[in-house]
C-alpha cells in the first residue's frame, strides 16, 4: 500500500463538494477534507489571476491516482485543474489502514 494525499482546487464549494461526494462514492479516496476560502495567485495564458477558490485535500493510495485523475477532469469545470499528489510517509497504522480499506 503506498498511501497519498492528492490535492485539488475547485472554484467553488458546490463544486468541490460535488468532486468530493463522488470520488468518495466511487471508493477511489477514503475522504476528502475542504479548506475554504483559499487564494491561489498563478499564471494562465499570459495573465497573472488571483481567485478565490476551495481546497479539496483527499486521501488515497497511489494505485487509484489514475482513476482519480480520469474523474475529476470529467467533474471539473477548468481546462486544466490541479490534481497533484504527494506520499504520505508515515501515519497512524490503524488510518493508513482505513484508507486503504477505503480505496481497495
Amino acid at each position: 500500500m503506498e498511501p497519498i494525499v492528492v490535492f485539488i482546487t475547485a472554484g467553488s464549494r458546490d463544486e468541490a463538494k460535488n468532486i468530493s461526494e463522488q470520488l468518495v462514492q466511487r471508493h477511489l479516496v477514503a475522504c476528502c477534507n475542504l479548506i475554504d476560502p483559499i487564494q491561489s495567485v498563478f499564471h494562465w495564458k499570459g495573465d497573472v489571476c488571483d481567485e478565490a477558490e476551495v481546497l479539496i485535500v483527499a486521501k488515497s493510495v497511489r494505485t487509484r491516482f489514475k482513476e482519480i485523475i480520469d474523474a475529476v477532469k470529467k467533474m471539473h469545470s477548468y481546462e486544466t485543474p490541479e490534481i497533484i499528489a504527494v506520499p504520505i510517509i508515515d501515519g497512524s497504522d490503524d488510518y493508513l489502514q482505513w484508507v486503504s480499506d477505503e480505496t481497495t
